[in-house]
């Protein structure tokens, strides 16, 4: 059984591969996914410490 793994990317990463791995584990693109968290950052104002906390948590992949 195949199970998805929640993983930064290692190949499409701008910053640190968060929205790389996110639009990967997703399955869309991740310039949807840059796109909307450059929105919540604005918005919302918790993009940037959200941005930086996933980068700490979710694991690098290969």
């Amino acid at each position: 059984m195949n199970e998805k793994k929640l993983l930064r990317s290692a190949t499409d990463r701008k910053i640190a591969g968060v929205c790389g791995g996110l639009g990967k584990y997703l399955g869309v693109d991740p310039t949807v996914i840059r796109v909307l968290w450059v929105l919540s950052l604005f918005l919302f104002g918790g993009g940037l410490l959200a941005y930086i906390v996933c980068a700490l948590i979710i694991p690098d992949g290969q």
